[in-house]
């Protein structure tokens, strides 16, 4: 890339005893551009990018004035902005991998060079997401589960293996490490690049595969979710092209009250700002309240980024920032630079700095939050620690009442249970309407924070004491995103209380909190399906969206470890754990959460006492050496990787198959049947295959004709990287409520033309047959919720050509785009109701065989067969950049890279 430098912003700066190259902000300044002093913190960061990699092209002079001066001109341009690496995971990673591998393919087979298909920077994938909680509560559930793992993944892993060795740039953390955001932070993570002497400093930014991407921002690095498809683009050069967004400031004053955790906090935030409304924005916290306010807290918040729906949630660089660095060893050459980097570019926070200048603003006293919960269907429906009890019970009406409507229905593609497995004796005689049947310590948005992990660890020891102890219809696990965890919970004498309530580590990785709760003990499902009953929850993660969890669990709530440890012992969710014993003690009298809370101060004794720089040194000195079971997979060295056609974890997808060089012309949606018509806030766990395949289901009946067990299916999320099991899963949620098929929940559907009722997959192949393209009615906020590329990539594999919403999520409209899936928006506040619309129309949609630009409007004709009635109305394209409107013209963004590549 030339550089045009000019502004003359390319300077020297020194750190210790070290000189570095840097682009400095304070130039537009002595260039009369604009005062950046009340600039926002996550702007700067931007604005530096933009300065750095101006080149007069794709980054021109007037994009970095356009965000320095600020005014309304920021919020109309689109800029190309370049992130200094790529973070993925292994779910999303495989898919990403074997799309590399299929451009490989494709170039070779186009006349190019296959090695052109290269990362050109850091691209990091950490392997956290396929471990499953099948054993549980004993102490050799680690290696048992951790042997299914390999046993279950070998072949995907090889095929990591193979990325590692024929990729440049990609180095992968293997599995048993921990969790992805939870290893960024504590190890990955450089805050400000600047490899040595000389060398060139800059901020760490980074774009990844999974929405919790943002976990980062705590520490002051701008980051966030794309979806794989846009994150495969960045890994090969291409900038992800945006608007420059508002930013929402969120000031913080005070501090947290005794017995409150970050948990509770976050809740908090997460209800505020969704009442707020911040989607597509960024959100940055300022106020005296951060001097209190650790940097374990501030990630904990970032966390949950998309559960506000913002785009991201960054904290600014400032001492506490310092402080974790530190904590979490990391070279005093690096905390230097940090310091100087940050100090020199006003992006360094004291008591003194002004407050920045945003868009709009709320704020929070830390002292008014109070013990909370979130559930029992959403992240960002906070319950007040007493309310519980109420929440569940209103809820509880409304599932009676559909059970009865559905009269059973709902149980078609119900998780047949069978067997998890735990050294507890399991009775069911007193499961019912309101059991906690999960209880999980689980997901890098708490266990990365060991205040709240600590205050679990305590309040089991407190309990234990009393003579509480584990219901025995529980299943209970623990599941830290990092080996650290386990050495200080160890070091503290801790893990063994935890152990005693049925605790046991289960796996390092994501496990409940993605769905890879493992099946519930085969009397325990069996109770709850015979019944068809709604039970619980109650886990320390970020998602809780019904049928994410467990397929036969209805209420999720989200709660801090502590109160993960308390719901276990009372075993059930319709109790006010701030009036109710929590059970009898070993002397006969109630014990109440009141009596085993620990206090601040026993947490932070702790946490002193265990917790060194020392511990994450050690941890993380062979991150990427892996265990037995990763050194010994062995992988031929390939330019291009040998499929294996027996295969059904990777196999090549067919979206390069006969791509012409050029893109065809862009022709009108014509004769078009709905597939599915959807509420509000579908999410991308109702659209992307997640969880369990049960053995009824398409892919489950896919797998067993090929002669796989049910006992051997392994997740949708380990079969990510086999497009035949995918596109059979997506829109399969057992919870999905599709309104062409009343009263049913599941991937169920119409095929219109005969009235037949059958699973989505096999209807769009009817379709296919009958050379009739598909779309999708919804609702508001279409596709929230995780960064699924599966989310695009199986409705395009369906034969969607459109979705027409009321609203979508930031990430699922971009990656829609990206598989060539137009997302269209009903104007003027109009909704499917307005015109009337039943899913039975034959839809046309026109104004695209002229060309498309972006935001332009697009024409509907929805005809009625049976009356032959037409209702016309307009709809916004949502394709919102220019280069966005290139990716669809070419069919993809995958497409429009490989041929830039080609012709380059």
């Amino acid at each position: 890339m030339t550089q045009s430098n000019s502004f003359g912003a390319r300077d020297t700066l020194r750190a210790g005893d070290r000189s570095y190259a840097y682009f400095r902000l304070g130039a537009l300044e002595d260039a009369g551009v604009a005062k950046l002093e009340r600039l926002p913190f996550s702007l700067k960061i931007l604005l530096e990018n933009l300065l750095r990699f101006e080149d007069g092209n794709v980054v021109t002079a007037a994009d970095v004035e356009a965000l320095a001066r600020g005014g309304r001109e920021r919020h109309e341009r689109e800029i190309s902005f370049t992130p200094a690496r790529v973070l993925l995971q292994d779910f999303t990673g495989v898919p990403c991998i074997v799309d590399l591998a299929a451009m490989r393919d494709a170039m070779a087979q186009m006349g190019g060079d296959p090695k052109a298909i290269n990362p050109l920077q850091p691209v990091e994938l950490v392997i956290d997401h396929s471990v499953q909680a099948d054993y549980f509560g004993s102490n050799d559930a680690l290696m048992k589960n951790t042997d299914l793992e390999f046993e279950r993944n070998r072949e995907r892993y090889a095929f990591l293996k193979w990325g590692q060795s024929a990729l440049r740039g990609l180095r992968v953390v293997p599995p048993g490490t921990g969790i992805v955001h939870q290893v960024n932070i504590e190890y990955l993570a450089r805050v400000i690049f600047g490899s040595g002497e000389g060398a060139l400093a800059y901020p760490d930014t980074a774009v990844g595969t999974d929405s919790h991407t943002t976990m980062v921002n705590g520490l002051g690095v701008l980051a966030w979710g794309v979806g794989g498809i846009e994150a495969e683009a960045a890994m090969l050069g291409q900038p992800v092209s945006m608007l420059i967004p508002e930013v929402v400031g969120f000031r913080l004053t005070g501090a947290l009250r005794e017995g409150v955790t970050a948990t509770d906090l976050v809740l908090t935030v997460a209800e505020m700002l969704r009442r707020k409304g911040v989607v597509g924005k960024f959100v940055e916290f300022y106020g005296d309240g951060l001097s209190a306010l650790p940097v374990v807290d501030r990630t904990t918040i970032s966390n949950m980024s998309p559960e506000f729906g913002s785009t991201v949630a960054i904290f600014p660089i400032d001492d506490r920032t310092l402080e974790y660095l530190r904590l979490t060893g990391r070279p005093a050459e690096q905390i230097a630079l940090v310091e100087a980097y940050a100090k020199t570019q006003g992006l360094f926070r004291t008591g003194a700095s002004a407050d920045p200048e945003f868009a709009d603003s709320l704020a929070l006293d830390l002292a008014g939050v109070g013990p909370s919960l979130a559930g029992p269907r959403r992240p960002q429906d906070r319950v007040a620690l007493a309310d519980v009890k109420r929440s569940f019970d209103a809820a509880l009406q409304d599932w009676t009442a559909a059970r009865e409507r559905a009269n059973g229905a709902v149980s078609r593609f119900v998780d047949e249970g069978g067997g998890g497995t735990s050294t507890i004796a399991q009775t069911v005689e007193e499961v019912d309407d309101g059991s906690v049947v999960i209880a999980a310590i689980t997901s890098c948005t708490n266990t990365s924070n060991p205040s709240v992990l600590i205050g679990a660890g305590l309040l089991a020891r407190n309990a234990v004491e009393r003579g509480l102890s584990t219901k025995s219809w529980v299943k209970t696990s623990l599941a830290p995103g990092s080996k650290v965890v386990t050495d200080y919970l160890a070091k503290a004498g801790l893990q063994e209380y935890l152990d005693r309530l049925g605790f046991n580590l289960v796996g390092y990785g994501c496990t409940t909190c993605i769905g890879n709760s493992g099946p519930l003990p085969s009397d325990v499902a069996e109770a709850v399906a015979d019944g068809d009953l709604a039970v619980a929850a109650v886990l320390s993660g970020n998602r809780n969206f019904e049928g994410r969890i467990h397929p036969q669990v209805r209420a999720n709530y989200l709660a801090s470890p502590p109160l993960v440890v308390a719901y276990a012992l009372t075993g059930r969710i319709d109790v006010d754990l701030t009036t109710e014993a929590l059970g009898a003690g070993r002397d006969g009298k109630p014990v109440y959460l009141r009596d085993i809370w620990p206090t601040n101060g026993e947490i932070a004794e702790t946490m002193a006492r265990c917790i060194s720089g020392e511990l994450f040194e050690r941890e993380y000195a062979d991150v990427f050496k892996g265990d037995e079971n990763w050194s010994m997979l062995s992988v031929a060295p390939s330019e291009r990787y040998r499929w294996d056609p027996k295969s059904e974890y990777v196999k090549r997808p067919p979206y390069f198959d006969g791509m012409p060089a050029q893109p065809a012309p862009l022709h009108d949606v014509r004769c078009a049947r709905v597939i599915a018509m959807l509420g509000d806030s579908v999410t991308t766990d109702h659209i992307s295959p997640a969880g369990s395949i049960a053995r009824n289901s398409p892919a489950g009946k896919y797998l067993i004709e090929r002669g796989i067990e049910p006992r051997d299916f392994n997740s949708y999320g380990a079969r990510r990287g086999n497009h035949e099991v995918m596109v059979r899963g997506t829109f399969a949620n057992v919870r999905l409520r599709n309104m062409l098929v009343p009263g049913v929940e599941g991937g169920i559907t119409r095929y219109l033309p005969a009235n037949e009722q059958l699973s989505i997959f096999e209807a769009s192949r009817r379709y296919a047959d009958d050379g009739t393209p598909l779309i999708v009615l919804a609702g508001k906020e279409y596709g929230s919720g995780s960064s699924r590329d599966w989310a695009a990539k199986g409705p395009y594999l369906l034969g969607i050509k459109a979705v027409i919403a009321e609203s979508f999520e930031r990430i699922h409209r971009s990656n829609l785009i990206g598989m060539g899936v137009l997302p269209l928006e009903y104007v003027d506040g109009a909704n499917r109701s307005t015109y009337g619309l039943d899913g039975e129309e034959v839809y046309d949609v026109t104004g695209l065989a002229g060309g498309i630009r972006h935001s332009m409007r697009l024409h509907v004709k929805a005809t009625d067969p049976r009356s032959s009635r037409a209702i016309e109305f307009p709809v916004r394209l949502r394709i919102d950049t220019p280069n966005e409107a290139e990716y669809y013209r070419h069919g993809g963004i995958l497409q429009y890279v490989l041929r830039q590549l080609i012709s380059a």
